[in-house]
């Protein structure tokens, strides 16, 4: 099992935008995320996504909607939907990010069986956030499996591992990957899983649902259940709240234009040395902001201009 990654190899096989390319061409991508209690996680998203692709829909809640129309100076590019409109959008995109800033629940309320919902408007009037994210997560994962999705923190959380589509990226830390784990159905594969290093368990669960884990940490490791690698780097300043936030936003970003498993592996590098680039310049003192501003240079500087 090779862990070694050539990171200029890596990045230079991205799809790069061309000189004669037109609007749309260079990737169109749906973020759905956000709550009344996090606000800024999707945003960190939406940042570093909107200077990547040609074209950023935003979906949230009403507050949130409502911050980003302000903010519309930043996201030239971007437009904010209504959540019953989603699925006009899910069908036209290109990738769906989903997750970052959502809430989770901890109610016996929501269970797989449950999953009776029947349309975004049922969702909708859900009062709970938590278990809004539960069912909108899940009902649109089973809804539109043949979409390329990256599923990351709230949805990550709420997300039912048979719904789980193929090829979708999923972007745990540590603590989210255990609850994905105790999660899986199967006795004896629960079992192997368990038992095996982490970089084996990684492997197994991504073979398992066909789909590209991305185990974020001091090490990253990814794996799509075939190849697994190893992504070193990084520092003790991107402990910050939101940094993952600005992964997931990249990761889905170059996956509009570049097939996934490599998307992956080039946002964990590139995410690394944006981070060891602010490093140089003001140590650890640097929030996920900074992060989202330093990856336009990195991916620039690593692409060979």
């Amino acid at each position: 099992m090779s862990m070694d990654i050539d990171i200029s190899t890596i990045v230079k096989k991205l799809s790069f935008p061309k000189p004669s390319s037109h609007k749309g061409q260079n990737g169109r991508m749906l973020l759905i995320g956000g709550s009344t209690l996090f606000h800024a996680a999707s945003l960190w998203s939406l940042t570093v996504a909107s200077r990547i692709v040609d074209l950023v829909h935003y979906c949230s809640v009403p507050e949130n909607n409502e911050i980003v129309k302000n903010a519309k100076e930043a996201f030239r590019n971007g437009i904010v939907i209504s959540r019953n409109d989603v699925e006009d959008y899910i069908k036209e995109d290109d990738v769906i990010l989903i997750g970052p800033g959502m809430v989770r629940t901890e109610s016996a309320l929501v269970t797989s069986d449950k999953l009776q919902v029947t349309s975004i408007e049922e969702i909708n009037a859900i009062k709970d956030e938590g278990e809004q994210t539960y069912y909108l997560t899940n009902y649109l994962l089973k809804k539109y499996p043949e979409k390329q999705w990256v599923i990351d923190a709230g949805a990550l959380q709420m997300l039912e591992l048979e719904h789980i589509p193929k090829h979708a990226i999923l972007t745990p830390h540590h603590q989210e990957f255990e609850g994905l784990k105790c999660k899986l159905q199967n006795a004896n594969l629960k079992m192997i899983i368990q038992n095996s290093k982490i970089e084996e368990q990684v492997r197994g669960f991504a073979k398992q649902y066909g789909c590209i884990v991305l185990l974020k940490g001091p090490v990253d490791i990814a794996s799509n259940g075939e190849e697994t690698k190893e992504i070193a780097g990084g520092n003790e300043g991107m402990t910050k709240g939101g940094t993952g936030d600005v992964l997931a936003g990249l990761i889905a970003a170059l996956a509009c234009a570049n097939n996934p498993w490599e998307a992956t592996l080039a946002g964990s590098v590139i995410n690394k040395k944006a981070g060891e680039e602010l490093y140089k310049t003001v140590g650890p003192f640097f929030n996920a902001t900074d992060l989202s501003d330093q990856i336009p240079k990195t991916m620039n500087k690593l692409k060979g201009n």
